[in-house]
C-alpha cells in the first residue's frame, strides 16, 4: 500500500491506497508547528492501526507540503513509521507536465499535484478550483499545458479577517442561508461568503474563457469546495481527493520500470 500526505496550512490530510489505486481511507491532522516527528509518527501509526492497515503494510510514501518548516518533520516521521524514505513533491520530480509560467520552480506542489490528478482524469481544457486556506485556480489548456493561474484569500481565511478586523460582527460557521438577502448579521455574513465566492468563481470563468476560449471541464476540491460551488451556475465536478490521487498518480509515474 502507499501512503500519500499533503501537508496543508490548516491540516494536514493522508491517504492509503492500495496498488490498484483505490483509496482505502483517508484522515486529517490538525497543522502543528510543535508536534516533534516523533510524536507525528505516533499519530500517524495510531491512525493506520484504527483503520485496519499495520504499518509494515506500507511499501511507500509520497508527501506534497505547503508548509516547508513541516516537510522535513513529517518525513522524518513517516521514514521512522514506514522504514522508508517518502518521495517529495518539489524538483526533480516527475511529473510529466508542461509547466508555462514565468518561473516554474515557484508553482505550488498543491497546485501541481491536483494538475496531475486532473488532467489524468477530466477532459481539457480545465480549470481547478482548490478551495482550503487560500482558494487557487488553475487552468490547464488543450495542450494539457499547466499555464498559470489565481491565488484568493480562501473562504475561512476571509471571514475569520472579516470577524477580527471589525469590531461588530462576530465569528460565524459557513452556512448557506435561506436567502441571498440576509435579514440579520450573520446570515448577511454568510451570504456574502457563500453567495459572494460563488459569484466569483463563475466570473473568473468568464473571464478565462474570454481570454482563453471554452473550457470543457470544470473540477473543485479542497475542504469548502461543496457548499461553494454548489451555488455556481457553471456545472463543476466536485472532487475531494483530487490531490490525494494526484500523489498517488506522481508515485507511481517516479517508481524505476521494471525490465
Amino acid at each position: 500500500m502507499i501512503l500519500t500526505i499533503d501537508i496543508g496550512n490548516s491540516n494536514i490530510v493522508g491517504g492509503v491506497f492500495d496498488e490498484h489505486g483505490e483509496l482505502k481511507f483517508l484522515s486529517r491532522l490538525a497543522t502543528d508547528h510543535g508536534r516533534t516527528s516523533d510524536q507525528y509518527a505516533v499519530e500517524m501509526n495510531s491512525i493506520l492501526q484504527l483503520n485496519g492497515v499495520a504499518k509494515h503494510d506500507i511499501h511507500g510514501a509520497i508527501i506534497s507540503s505547503v508548509v516547508p518548516p513541516l516537510s522535513a518533520i513529517i518525513a522524518e516521521a513517516v521514514t521512522k513509521l514506514c522504514k522508508k524514505r517518502p518521495l517529495i513533491v518539489g524538483p526533480g520530480i516527475k511529473t510529466g507536465l508542461n509547466i508555462r509560467i514565468d518561473d516554474p520552480s515557484q508553482t505550488g506542489s498543491d497546485m501541481v499535484v491536483n494538475a496531475v490528478a486532473a488532467t489524468d482524469m477530466y477532459e481539457y481544457p480545465l480549470v481547478i478550483i482548490d478551495m482550503g486556506t487560500a482558494t487557487t485556480i488553475t487552468y490547464i489548456d488543450e495542450n494539457a499545458s499547466f499555464m498559470g493561474g489565481l491565488i484568493i484569500p480562501g473562504v475561512r481565511t476571509a471571514l475569520t479577517a472579516l470577524s477580527e478586523k471589525t469590531a461588530q460582527l462576530p465569528q460565524v460557521s459557513i452556512e448557506t442561508p435561506k436567502s441571498v438577502i440576509g435579514t440579520n448579521t450573520v446570515d448577511a455574513m454568510r451570504s456574502g461568503i457563500v453567495f459572494g465566492n460563488a459569484g466569483m468563481i463563475d466570473s473568473i470563468i468568464d473571464r478565462i474563457e474570454g481570454e482563453r476560449g471554452k473550457v470543457k471541464t470544470i473540477v473543485a476540491t479542497g475542504g469548502m469546495s461543496a457548499e461553494i460551488c454548489k451555488h455556481c451556475k457553471r456545472k463543476i465536478y466536485h472532487d475531494p481527493n483530487l490531490l490525494l490521487e494526484g500523489l498517488f498518480l506522481l508515485y507511481m509515474k517516479n517508481q524505476p520500470k521494471k525490465m
